[in-house]
Protein backbone atom coordinates (compact mmCIF):
# COMPACT_ATOMS: atom_id res chain seq x y z
CA UNK A 1 0.00 0.00 0.00
CA UNK A 2 1.24 3.37 -0.95
CA UNK A 3 1.74 5.52 2.03
CA UNK A 4 1.68 9.32 1.70
CA UNK A 5 3.89 11.01 4.27
CA UNK A 6 4.75 15.20 5.33
CA UNK A 7 7.13 17.24 3.57
CA UNK A 8 9.02 18.99 6.08
CA UNK A 9 12.12 20.43 5.04
CA UNK A 10 12.64 20.06 1.70
CA UNK A 11 12.33 15.54 2.40
CA UNK A 12 9.85 13.40 3.22
CA UNK A 13 8.87 13.05 6.92
CA UNK A 14 6.84 10.46 8.84
CA UNK A 15 6.53 12.15 11.59
CA UNK A 16 5.54 10.69 15.08
CA UNK A 17 1.76 9.78 14.78
CA UNK A 18 0.54 6.04 13.84
CA UNK A 19 -2.81 7.45 12.41
CA UNK A 20 -3.37 6.58 8.91
CA UNK A 21 -6.63 7.87 6.65
CA UNK A 22 -7.32 5.82 3.52
CA UNK A 23 -7.15 7.49 0.33
CA UNK A 24 -9.10 5.86 -2.59
CA UNK A 25 -9.77 6.26 -6.43
CA UNK A 26 -13.31 7.38 -6.91
CA UNK A 27 -13.73 6.08 -9.87
CA UNK A 28 -12.97 2.60 -8.71
CA UNK A 29 -14.42 2.78 -5.31
CA UNK A 30 -10.82 0.98 -4.83
CA UNK A 31 -8.43 2.12 -1.91
CA UNK A 32 -5.18 2.80 -2.89
CA UNK A 33 -2.87 4.90 -0.51
CA UNK A 34 -2.50 5.37 3.23
CA UNK A 35 -1.55 9.22 4.23
CA UNK A 36 -0.74 9.37 7.65
CA UNK A 37 -1.90 11.62 9.90
CA UNK A 38 0.10 14.26 11.95
CA UNK A 39 -0.23 15.26 15.31
CA UNK A 40 0.18 18.69 17.03
CA UNK A 41 3.87 18.00 17.84
CA UNK A 42 4.60 17.36 14.17
CA UNK A 43 2.77 20.74 13.45
CA UNK A 44 5.08 22.12 15.98
CA UNK A 45 8.17 21.05 15.27
CA UNK A 46 7.37 22.06 11.71
CA UNK A 47 6.80 25.33 12.67
CA UNK A 48 10.23 25.97 14.54
CA UNK A 49 11.59 24.89 10.98
CA UNK A 50 9.85 27.44 9.19
CA UNK A 51 10.91 30.19 11.98
CA UNK A 52 14.13 29.68 10.67
CA UNK A 53 13.64 29.71 7.44
CA UNK A 54 12.05 32.61 6.75
CA UNK A 55 15.10 34.42 8.80
CA UNK A 56 17.06 34.22 5.54
CA UNK A 57 14.51 33.75 3.03
CA UNK A 58 12.25 37.28 3.84
CA UNK A 59 16.06 39.03 3.80
CA UNK A 60 16.18 37.49 -0.70
CA UNK A 61 15.56 40.27 -2.26
CA UNK A 62 11.75 40.20 -4.10
CA UNK A 63 13.70 39.55 -7.42
CA UNK A 64 15.37 36.62 -6.24
CA UNK A 65 11.89 35.59 -5.17
CA UNK A 66 10.31 36.05 -8.43
CA UNK A 67 13.09 33.94 -9.84
CA UNK A 68 12.04 31.01 -8.06
CA UNK A 69 8.38 31.41 -8.87
CA UNK A 70 9.73 31.56 -12.31
CA UNK A 71 11.49 28.42 -12.31
CA UNK A 72 8.13 27.02 -10.45
CA UNK A 73 6.36 28.13 -13.06
CA UNK A 74 8.35 26.24 -15.79
CA UNK A 75 8.20 23.31 -13.65
CA UNK A 76 4.49 22.91 -13.30
CA UNK A 77 4.33 22.89 -17.23
CA UNK A 78 6.80 20.74 -17.29
CA UNK A 79 4.88 18.25 -15.17
CA UNK A 80 1.15 18.89 -15.88
CA UNK A 81 0.35 15.80 -17.28
CA UNK A 82 1.54 14.05 -14.02
CA UNK A 83 0.05 16.51 -11.54
CA UNK A 84 -3.24 16.20 -13.75
CA UNK A 85 -4.01 12.31 -13.45
CA UNK A 86 -3.11 12.25 -9.73
CA UNK A 87 -5.89 14.94 -9.34
CA UNK A 88 -7.70 12.78 -11.35
CA UNK A 89 -7.30 9.54 -9.84
CA UNK A 90 -8.01 11.02 -5.96
CA UNK A 91 -10.76 13.69 -6.59
CA UNK A 92 -12.25 12.15 -9.42
CA UNK A 93 -12.80 15.01 -11.95
CA UNK A 94 -12.53 14.60 -15.24
CA UNK A 95 -9.17 15.34 -16.56
CA UNK A 96 -9.94 18.33 -18.72
CA UNK A 97 -11.42 19.94 -15.53
CA UNK A 98 -8.25 19.20 -13.66
CA UNK A 99 -6.45 20.78 -16.52
CA UNK A 100 -8.13 23.91 -15.99
CA UNK A 101 -8.23 23.96 -12.27
CA UNK A 102 -4.47 23.61 -12.34
CA UNK A 103 -4.28 26.50 -15.33
CA UNK A 104 -5.84 28.32 -12.92
CA UNK A 105 -3.55 27.83 -9.89
CA UNK A 106 -0.74 28.81 -12.16
CA UNK A 107 -2.07 32.28 -13.32
CA UNK A 108 -1.69 33.10 -9.52
CA UNK A 109 2.22 31.68 -10.00
CA UNK A 110 2.36 33.92 -12.86
CA UNK A 111 1.18 37.12 -10.61
CA UNK A 112 3.63 36.27 -7.93
CA UNK A 113 6.21 36.33 -10.52
CA UNK A 114 5.78 40.10 -10.49
CA UNK A 115 6.03 40.61 -7.40
CA UNK A 116 9.29 43.12 -7.37
CA UNK A 117 6.85 45.18 -8.77
CA UNK A 118 3.49 45.07 -6.47
CA UNK A 119 5.94 45.04 -3.81
CA UNK A 120 6.96 48.87 -4.60
CA UNK A 121 5.36 51.23 -1.46
CA UNK A 122 4.45 54.56 -2.06
CA UNK A 123 7.08 57.84 -1.43
CA UNK A 124 5.84 61.05 -0.77
CA UNK A 125 8.92 64.42 -0.78
CA UNK A 126 8.52 66.98 1.47
CA UNK A 127 4.98 65.82 3.54
CA UNK A 128 6.04 68.72 5.86
CA UNK A 129 9.17 71.15 5.52
CA UNK A 130 12.17 69.09 4.91
CA UNK A 131 10.11 66.05 5.93
CA UNK A 132 9.61 63.05 3.88
CA UNK A 133 7.40 60.02 4.05
CA UNK A 134 7.37 56.96 2.40
CA UNK A 135 5.56 53.15 3.25
CA UNK A 136 6.73 49.72 2.11
CA UNK A 137 5.54 46.04 2.86
CA UNK A 138 7.08 43.69 4.70
CA UNK A 139 6.63 39.81 5.03
CA UNK A 140 4.71 38.31 8.54
CA UNK A 141 6.91 35.14 9.23
CA UNK A 142 5.04 31.98 9.19
CA UNK A 143 1.61 31.34 7.81
CA UNK A 144 -0.48 28.69 7.00
CA UNK A 145 -3.13 27.14 4.88
CA UNK A 146 -6.21 24.88 5.26
CA UNK A 147 -7.36 23.49 2.15
CA UNK A 148 -10.69 21.45 0.52
CA UNK A 149 -10.60 18.35 -1.21
CA UNK A 150 -12.08 19.87 -4.49
CA UNK A 151 -9.18 21.72 -5.82
CA UNK A 152 -5.97 19.72 -4.29
CA UNK A 153 -3.67 22.00 -6.84
CA UNK A 154 -5.45 25.47 -7.87
CA UNK A 155 -6.72 26.44 -3.80
CA UNK A 156 -3.29 25.69 -2.54
CA UNK A 157 -1.84 27.69 -5.00
CA UNK A 158 -4.22 30.72 -4.75
CA UNK A 159 -2.01 30.59 -0.83
CA UNK A 160 1.59 29.67 -0.69
CA UNK A 161 2.87 31.19 -3.82
CA UNK A 162 1.30 34.49 -3.27
CA UNK A 163 3.00 33.82 0.72
CA UNK A 164 6.21 32.60 -0.22
CA UNK A 165 6.84 35.67 -3.20
CA UNK A 166 5.95 37.96 -0.25
CA UNK A 167 8.81 36.39 1.92
CA UNK A 168 7.04 34.43 4.43
CA UNK A 169 7.77 30.70 5.21
CA UNK A 170 4.28 28.68 4.66
CA UNK A 171 3.13 25.72 5.82
CA UNK A 172 -0.06 23.68 4.20
CA UNK A 173 -2.32 20.94 5.37
CA UNK A 174 -4.32 20.11 2.66
CA UNK A 175 -7.22 17.55 2.53
CA UNK A 176 -6.57 14.01 3.62
CA UNK A 177 -8.93 12.78 0.76
CA UNK A 178 -6.67 14.06 -2.14
CA UNK A 179 -3.16 14.72 -0.43
CA UNK A 180 -0.29 13.80 -3.05
CA UNK A 181 -0.64 16.58 -5.01
CA UNK A 182 0.46 19.00 -2.57
CA UNK A 183 3.50 16.66 -2.03
CA UNK A 184 4.15 16.92 -5.73
CA UNK A 185 4.06 20.37 -5.54
CA UNK A 186 6.78 20.88 -2.25
CA UNK A 187 8.84 18.50 -4.21
CA UNK A 188 8.94 20.98 -7.62
CA UNK A 189 8.95 23.70 -5.58
CA UNK A 190 12.45 22.47 -3.99
CA UNK A 191 13.32 21.81 -7.22
CA UNK A 192 13.07 25.20 -8.60
CA UNK A 193 15.83 26.53 -5.59
CA UNK A 194 12.98 27.07 -2.70
CA UNK A 195 15.46 26.84 0.42
CA UNK A 196 14.17 23.40 2.59
CA UNK A 197 12.14 24.91 5.17
CA UNK A 198 10.29 27.53 3.40
CA UNK A 199 7.52 25.67 2.17
CA UNK A 200 6.23 22.43 3.99
CA UNK A 201 3.11 20.22 3.89
CA UNK A 202 1.97 18.15 7.23
CA UNK A 203 -1.16 15.69 6.53
CA UNK A 204 -3.87 15.43 9.20
CA UNK A 205 -7.30 16.22 10.65
CA UNK A 206 -9.08 18.42 13.10
CA UNK A 207 -5.81 17.88 15.37
CA UNK A 208 -3.50 19.74 13.04
CA UNK A 209 -5.90 22.62 12.66
CA UNK A 210 -6.40 23.31 15.75
CA UNK A 211 -2.54 23.36 16.20
CA UNK A 212 -2.65 25.43 13.50
CA UNK A 213 -4.78 28.18 15.18
CA UNK A 214 -3.04 27.86 18.84
CA UNK A 215 0.50 28.29 17.74
CA UNK A 216 2.20 31.31 18.64
CA UNK A 217 4.46 31.49 16.23
CA UNK A 218 1.77 30.95 13.12
CA UNK A 219 1.44 34.48 12.09
CA UNK A 220 -1.76 33.98 9.38
CA UNK A 221 -3.97 31.32 8.40
CA UNK A 222 -5.88 31.24 4.98
CA UNK A 223 -9.10 28.53 4.72
CA UNK A 224 -11.08 27.40 2.25
CA UNK A 225 -14.16 24.83 3.07
CA UNK A 226 -17.19 24.88 4.29
CA UNK A 227 -19.33 27.48 6.67
CA UNK A 228 -19.46 26.14 9.51
CA UNK A 229 -15.24 25.20 9.70
CA UNK A 230 -15.05 28.68 8.32
CA UNK A 231 -16.48 29.82 11.20
CA UNK A 232 -14.54 28.00 13.68
CA UNK A 233 -11.30 28.56 11.73
CA UNK A 234 -12.22 32.52 11.96
CA UNK A 235 -13.37 32.29 15.30
CA UNK A 236 -10.28 30.44 16.55
CA UNK A 237 -7.69 32.16 14.58
CA UNK A 238 -8.81 35.73 15.29
CA UNK A 239 -8.63 34.36 19.22
CA UNK A 240 -5.38 33.79 18.90
CA UNK A 241 -4.24 36.89 17.59
CA UNK A 242 -3.93 36.05 13.86
CA UNK A 243 -4.61 37.30 10.92
CA UNK A 244 -7.24 35.31 8.87
CA UNK A 245 -9.19 35.11 5.95
CA UNK A 246 -11.80 32.33 5.89
CA UNK A 247 -13.90 31.35 2.90
CA UNK A 248 -16.76 29.06 3.67
CA UNK A 249 -19.52 27.61 1.39
CA UNK A 250 -21.78 29.03 -1.02
CA UNK A 251 -25.41 28.77 -2.95
CA UNK A 252 -24.58 30.79 -6.01
CA UNK A 253 -27.58 31.82 -8.12
CA UNK A 254 -28.40 32.13 -11.63
CA UNK A 255 -30.58 35.02 -12.96
CA UNK A 256 -32.29 33.47 -16.00
CA UNK A 257 -34.20 36.66 -17.93
CA UNK A 258 -36.67 36.40 -20.25
CA UNK A 259 -34.74 38.28 -22.81
CA UNK A 260 -31.82 36.02 -22.75
CA UNK A 261 -29.98 33.76 -24.79
CA UNK A 262 -31.52 30.54 -23.71
CA UNK A 263 -29.07 28.04 -25.16
CA UNK A 264 -25.96 30.18 -23.75
CA UNK A 265 -27.94 30.55 -20.93
CA UNK A 266 -28.22 26.61 -20.78
CA UNK A 267 -24.76 25.31 -21.50
CA UNK A 268 -23.27 27.97 -19.20
CA UNK A 269 -25.92 26.40 -15.76
CA UNK A 270 -25.14 22.64 -17.33
CA UNK A 271 -21.00 23.37 -16.80
CA UNK A 272 -21.20 25.44 -13.97
CA UNK A 273 -23.81 22.99 -12.05
CA UNK A 274 -22.68 19.60 -12.92
CA UNK A 275 -18.72 20.35 -13.80
CA UNK A 276 -16.22 18.59 -11.62
CA UNK A 277 -20.24 16.83 -10.19
CA UNK A 278 -21.35 19.95 -8.65
CA UNK A 279 -17.92 19.99 -6.17
CA UNK A 280 -17.79 23.46 -6.27
CA UNK A 281 -17.64 26.96 -3.83
CA UNK A 282 -18.52 28.30 -7.24
CA UNK A 283 -20.79 25.75 -8.76
CA UNK A 284 -24.48 27.31 -9.89
CA UNK A 285 -27.00 25.63 -8.00
CA UNK A 286 -30.04 27.65 -8.29
CA UNK A 287 -31.28 28.85 -11.44
CA UNK A 288 -33.65 31.51 -10.75
CA UNK A 289 -36.47 31.17 -13.63
CA UNK A 290 -37.78 34.74 -14.43
CA UNK A 291 -41.39 35.60 -15.72
CA UNK A 292 -41.87 33.26 -18.48
CA UNK A 293 -38.90 31.69 -19.42
CA UNK A 294 -39.21 29.17 -17.04
CA UNK A 295 -40.92 26.30 -18.47
CA UNK A 296 -38.35 26.53 -21.58
CA UNK A 297 -35.31 26.79 -19.17
CA UNK A 298 -36.60 23.67 -17.23
CA UNK A 299 -37.39 21.48 -20.51
CA UNK A 300 -34.24 22.14 -22.06
CA UNK A 301 -32.17 22.02 -19.28
CA UNK A 302 -34.13 18.41 -18.65
CA UNK A 303 -32.85 17.20 -21.99
CA UNK A 304 -28.91 18.17 -21.58
CA UNK A 305 -28.67 16.63 -18.19
CA UNK A 306 -30.49 13.46 -18.78
CA UNK A 307 -27.72 12.93 -22.10
CA UNK A 308 -24.45 13.98 -19.63
CA UNK A 309 -21.71 11.96 -20.05
CA UNK A 310 -20.75 10.49 -16.32
CA UNK A 311 -17.86 8.50 -16.61
CA UNK A 312 -14.15 7.80 -15.31
CA UNK A 313 -12.48 11.36 -14.88
CA UNK A 314 -9.56 9.54 -17.44
CA UNK A 315 -12.33 8.62 -20.19
CA UNK A 316 -11.92 11.91 -22.51
CA UNK A 317 -15.86 11.46 -23.24
CA UNK A 318 -16.88 11.81 -20.14
CA UNK A 319 -18.37 15.36 -18.87
CA UNK A 320 -18.62 14.56 -15.02
CA UNK A 321 -17.04 12.05 -12.72
CA UNK A 322 -17.38 11.23 -9.68
CA UNK A 323 -17.71 12.04 -5.94
CA UNK A 324 -15.18 12.20 -3.69
CA UNK A 325 -16.47 9.63 -1.23
CA UNK A 326 -18.82 6.69 -0.80
CA UNK A 327 -19.73 9.28 2.51
CA UNK A 328 -20.01 12.35 0.49
CA UNK A 329 -22.30 10.27 -2.19
CA UNK A 330 -24.60 8.75 0.15
CA UNK A 331 -25.37 12.76 1.50
CA UNK A 332 -25.64 14.06 -1.90
CA UNK A 333 -27.93 11.55 -2.53
CA UNK A 334 -29.66 12.23 1.13
CA UNK A 335 -30.31 15.79 -0.12
CA UNK A 336 -32.19 14.73 -3.26
CA UNK A 337 -34.52 12.66 -0.85
CA UNK A 338 -34.84 15.64 1.06
CA UNK A 339 -36.16 17.31 -1.44
CA UNK A 340 -38.70 15.04 -3.13
CA UNK A 341 -40.04 14.91 0.55
CA UNK A 342 -40.00 18.71 0.40
CA UNK A 343 -42.16 18.76 -2.65
CA UNK A 344 -40.10 20.24 -5.52
CA UNK A 345 -40.51 18.07 -8.50
CA UNK A 346 -37.64 16.09 -9.34
CA UNK A 347 -37.60 16.35 -13.36
CA UNK A 348 -34.07 14.22 -13.63
CA UNK A 349 -33.01 11.81 -11.11
CA UNK A 350 -29.43 10.70 -11.37
CA UNK A 351 -29.29 8.39 -8.05
CA UNK A 352 -29.86 4.92 -9.55
CA UNK A 353 -26.69 5.65 -11.86
CA UNK A 354 -24.69 2.44 -12.63
CA UNK A 355 -21.37 1.92 -14.70
CA UNK A 356 -20.71 -1.10 -16.65
CA UNK A 357 -17.24 -1.76 -14.95
CA UNK A 358 -17.08 0.84 -11.81
CA UNK A 359 -20.12 -0.46 -10.15
CA UNK A 360 -18.27 0.43 -7.00
CA UNK A 361 -17.18 3.51 -7.96
CA UNK A 362 -18.91 6.54 -6.45
CA UNK A 363 -21.08 7.87 -9.17
CA UNK A 364 -24.19 9.44 -9.44
CA UNK A 365 -25.98 10.91 -12.11
CA UNK A 366 -27.16 14.80 -12.70
CA UNK A 367 -30.41 15.79 -10.81
CA UNK A 368 -32.54 18.44 -11.77
CA UNK A 369 -35.75 19.88 -9.12
CA UNK A 370 -38.07 22.29 -10.67
CA UNK A 371 -40.53 24.72 -8.60
CA UNK A 372 -37.76 24.61 -5.69
CA UNK A 373 -39.24 27.19 -2.77
CA UNK A 374 -37.09 29.92 -0.65
CA UNK A 375 -37.96 27.84 2.36
CA UNK A 376 -36.83 24.76 1.50
CA UNK A 377 -33.90 22.73 2.77
CA UNK A 378 -32.35 22.04 -0.75
CA UNK A 379 -32.32 25.69 -1.05
CA UNK A 380 -31.36 26.57 1.82
CA UNK A 381 -28.66 24.55 2.35
CA UNK A 382 -24.78 24.12 -0.27
CA UNK A 383 -25.47 20.41 -1.61
CA UNK A 384 -22.21 19.96 -3.14
CA UNK A 385 -22.90 17.75 -5.95
CA UNK A 386 -24.70 17.45 -9.54
CA UNK A 387 -28.10 18.97 -8.04
CA UNK A 388 -29.65 21.73 -9.83
CA UNK A 389 -32.83 23.26 -8.28
CA UNK A 390 -34.92 25.95 -10.50
CA UNK A 391 -36.71 28.13 -8.87
CA UNK A 392 -39.60 30.58 -10.20
CA UNK A 393 -39.44 34.38 -9.76
CA UNK A 394 -42.46 36.81 -11.48
CA UNK A 395 -40.15 39.50 -12.02
CA UNK A 396 -36.11 40.81 -11.54
CA UNK A 397 -37.21 42.63 -8.59
CA UNK A 398 -38.29 38.71 -6.52
CA UNK A 399 -35.24 37.51 -8.21
CA UNK A 400 -32.48 39.64 -7.01
CA UNK A 401 -34.40 39.52 -3.42
CA UNK A 402 -34.01 35.70 -3.50
CA UNK A 403 -29.91 36.01 -4.29
CA UNK A 404 -30.02 39.39 -1.68
CA UNK A 405 -31.67 37.25 1.17
CA UNK A 406 -29.94 33.91 0.89
CA UNK A 407 -27.19 33.77 3.78
CA UNK A 408 -24.23 32.79 1.15
CA UNK A 409 -23.04 35.14 -1.04
CA UNK A 410 -19.99 33.71 -3.00
CA UNK A 411 -21.01 34.09 -6.96
CA UNK A 412 -23.84 34.79 -8.89
CA UNK A 413 -24.49 35.34 -12.53
CA UNK A 414 -27.40 37.17 -14.58
CA UNK A 415 -28.07 36.05 -18.44
CA UNK A 416 -30.05 39.22 -20.30
CA UNK A 417 -29.42 40.87 -22.70
CA UNK A 418 -30.80 44.16 -21.21
CA UNK A 419 -27.26 46.08 -20.67
CA UNK A 420 -29.60 48.09 -17.79
CA UNK A 421 -30.76 44.85 -16.44
CA UNK A 422 -27.53 43.85 -15.92
CA UNK A 423 -25.79 47.25 -14.51
CA UNK A 424 -28.55 47.39 -12.04
CA UNK A 425 -27.70 43.83 -11.14
CA UNK A 426 -24.16 44.35 -10.81
CA UNK A 427 -24.39 47.58 -9.10
CA UNK A 428 -27.13 46.53 -6.62
CA UNK A 429 -26.39 42.44 -5.91
CA UNK A 430 -24.98 41.96 -2.14
CA UNK A 431 -22.62 39.10 -3.68
CA UNK A 432 -18.65 39.10 -4.05
CA UNK A 433 -18.23 38.18 -7.06
CA UNK A 434 -20.90 38.73 -10.56
CA UNK A 435 -21.20 37.39 -13.87
CA UNK A 436 -22.73 38.83 -16.69
CA UNK A 437 -23.41 36.40 -18.91
CA UNK A 438 -20.70 34.20 -17.56
CA UNK A 439 -21.73 31.28 -15.59
CA UNK A 440 -18.62 31.00 -13.10
CA UNK A 441 -17.63 34.50 -12.43
CA UNK A 442 -14.24 33.21 -10.97
CA UNK A 443 -11.88 36.57 -11.49
CA UNK A 444 -8.35 36.40 -12.56
CA UNK A 445 -5.39 35.63 -10.62
CA UNK A 446 -4.39 39.65 -10.50
CA UNK A 447 -7.86 41.10 -9.44
CA UNK A 448 -8.88 38.74 -6.37
CA UNK A 449 -11.19 35.75 -5.41
CA UNK A 450 -13.73 36.06 -2.13
CA UNK A 451 -17.61 36.48 -1.59
CA UNK A 452 -19.89 38.30 1.17
CA UNK A 453 -22.07 37.49 4.02
CA UNK A 454 -21.60 33.98 5.15
CA UNK A 455 -19.31 33.11 2.42
CA UNK A 456 -16.25 34.74 3.66
CA UNK A 457 -15.16 35.56 7.37
CA UNK A 458 -12.51 38.36 7.37
CA UNK A 459 -11.88 41.27 5.25
CA UNK A 460 -9.27 40.37 2.74
CA UNK A 461 -10.47 38.21 -0.08
CA UNK A 462 -7.68 35.67 -1.23
CA UNK A 463 -4.76 36.12 -4.40
CA UNK A 464 -4.06 38.82 -6.36
CA UNK A 465 -3.70 42.27 -4.65
CA UNK A 466 -5.66 41.31 -1.80
CA UNK A 467 -3.05 38.66 -1.30
CA UNK A 468 -0.43 40.36 -0.89
CA UNK A 469 -2.33 42.77 1.08
CA UNK A 470 -3.07 39.87 3.83
CA UNK A 471 0.69 38.22 3.66
CA UNK A 472 2.30 41.52 4.39
CA UNK A 473 2.21 44.24 6.71
CA UNK A 474 2.46 48.32 6.23
CA UNK A 475 5.13 49.98 7.65
CA UNK A 476 5.31 54.02 6.98
CA UNK A 477 8.92 56.03 7.65
CA UNK A 478 8.51 60.05 8.55
CA UNK A 479 12.07 61.54 8.10
CA UNK A 480 13.70 64.23 8.46
CA UNK A 481 17.60 65.09 8.59
CA UNK A 482 18.45 67.10 11.17
CA UNK A 483 20.08 70.60 9.54
CA UNK A 484 22.20 72.02 12.61
CA UNK A 485 19.67 74.01 13.64
CA UNK A 486 17.91 72.55 17.25
CA UNK A 487 14.20 73.56 17.76
CA UNK A 488 12.44 74.05 20.83
CA UNK A 489 10.38 71.51 22.59
CA UNK A 490 6.94 70.88 21.09
CA UNK A 491 4.19 69.67 23.69
CA UNK A 492 1.30 69.91 21.22
CA UNK A 493 0.03 66.95 18.58
CA UNK A 494 2.52 67.48 15.64
CA UNK A 495 1.28 68.81 12.42
CA UNK A 496 3.39 69.66 9.33
CA UNK A 497 4.57 72.63 8.32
Amino acid sequence: MNLIQHFVNGKSYKGNSNKKSKVFNPATGEQQSEVILGTKEDLNKTVEISKKAFESWSLKPPLHRARVMFKFKELIEKNSDEIIKVIVSEHGKVYEDAKGSLTRGLEVVEFACGIPHVLKGEFTENVGSEVDSWSIRQPLGVCAGITPFNFPAMVPMWMFPMAIACGNSFILKPSEKDPSCSFKLAELLNEAGLPEGVFNVVNGDKEVVDAILTNKDIQAVSFVGSTPVAKYVYENAAKNEKRVQALGGAKNHCVVMPDCDLDQAVNGLMGAAYGSAGERCMAQSVAVAVGEVGDKLVDNLSKKVEALKVGSGMDKNSEMGPLITKEHLEKVKGYVDIGVKEGADLIVDGRNLKLQGYENGFFMGGCLFDNVTKDMQIYKEEIFGPVLSVIRAKDFTEASELVNNHEYGNGVSIFTRDGDVARTFSSKIKVGMVGINIPIPVPMAFHSFGGWKRSLFGDQHIHGPEGVRFYTKLKTITSRWPSGIRSNPEFTMPTMK
